[in-house]
């Protein structure tokens, strides 16, 4: 499919080529990236253990059991803990795919590198002419889109410290501010999935048809 043109015939910065890699590298992700939400929904809402103190308790009541708080608190915890298990792995996977990203980049045709992309859309961008707006607007999204990478970068690492950081060594108040950060950082992915979203379906159906399908197709 060609890219489509905007006022001066050029081709319109959006609707650009993409590798089998960046295609397959962008899906594994979003799967990653919901699975990593929807756990953290489900261990916070549904699987909270102290909202399911009562519940554990009743059920056994049912049963002729008899059982005090803290004895249901720690059945109940037990099933958030499995959810949290899940969350770890999906964790360490998006750590390797964030690693994947940079093979990815190096080994990219140098036409489709980010690097090369800002530098083509910034030597544009200073011509001055009336596609200005739109060459401003790439260089927009594609620096949100390295402050992405790295806000994963930093979830990723904060994850990793929460993960493995007791048999690292690392005392309590350094896991506390770990888990801080990490906790701040899930909110900021919301954010960034949420304005994603919604700008792809936005362009999609206004100036740049074509961004959805050519993640799909490449664009070639």
């Amino acid at each position: 499919m060609e890219n489509s043109t905007i006022t001066t015939g050029i081709t319109n910065p959006f609707l650009q080529k993409h590798s089998v890699q960046i295609r397959v590298w962008h899906w594994i992700t979003f799967l990653f990236i919901s699975g990593s939400m929807i756990t953290v929904l489900f261990a916070s809402t549904l699987l909270n253990p102290e909202d399911n103190v009562g519940l554990v308790q009743e059920q056994l009541q049912k049963n002729g059991l008899t059982v005090t708080q803290d004895q249901a608190f720690a059945v109940s915890h037990e099933y958030e803990d499995k959810v949290w298990g899940v969350h770890k792995w999906i964790g360490i996977g998006l750590s390797f795919l964030l690693f994947s990203r940079l093979v990815i980049e190096l080994v990219q045709p140098g036409e489709e590198k980010l690097r090369s992309r800002l530098k083509k859309a910034v030597g544009l961008y200073k011509q001055n002419d009336e596609n200005k707006s739109v060459y401003r607007h790439y260089i927009g999204v594609k620096t949100t889109y390295a402050s992405f990478y790295l806000l994963l970068l930093c979830m990723a690492l904060t994850g990793l410290g929460l993960a493995f950081g007791r048999d690292l060594g690392f005392s309590g108040g350094l896991h506390g501010a770990i888990k801080e950060i990490h906790s701040i950082g899930q909110y900021l992915m919301y954010a960034f999935a949420l304005i994603h979203l919604g700008g792809v379906i936005t362009a999609d159906n206004t100036e740049t048809k074509g961004i959805v399908s050519g993640m799909i197709n490449g664009n070639k």
